[in-house]
């Protein structure tokens, strides 16, 4: 088992920055990677990083790329976004999640955090 706690959402205006943060607890020695997704009302969850816990690497949704940046602290087992430049669109709840093995779904999720962004 592996549980997730996000932090750091809020409101903030367009143009403003956030930093949210996952915290990892339980067989974290286990995972695969750890992903960050969001879900804004109305719309379906969508994918928005990645970080991989043996090599450090990490992809971006395209739609993201230069202003989001991913970035973990594993001595703490925690996971970071930094989040920049943001939009109103960018508005969603922001939920990381635990993949433990290549290939497969993320197993684990937290509870998610309310990123909300003023225009």
């Amino acid at each position: 088992q592996v549980q997730l706690v996000e932090s750091g959402g809020g409101l903030v205006q367009a143009g403003g920055s956030l930093r949210l943060s996952c915290a990892a607890s339980g067989r974290t020695f286990s995972v695969y990677a750890v992903g960050w997704f969001r879900q804004a009302p109305g719309k379906e969850r969508e994918f928005v990083s990645v970080i991989r816990s043996s090599s450090g690497s990490t992809d971006y949704a395209d739609s993201l790329k230069g202003r989001f940046t991913i970035s973990r602290d594993s001595a703490k087992n925690m996971v970071y976004l930094q989040m920049d430049s943001l939009k109103p669109e960018d508005t969603a709840v922001y939920y990381c999640a635990a993949q433990m093995r290549f290939g497969r779904e993320y197993n684990y999720w937290g509870q998610g955090t309310q990123v909300t962004v003023s225009s």
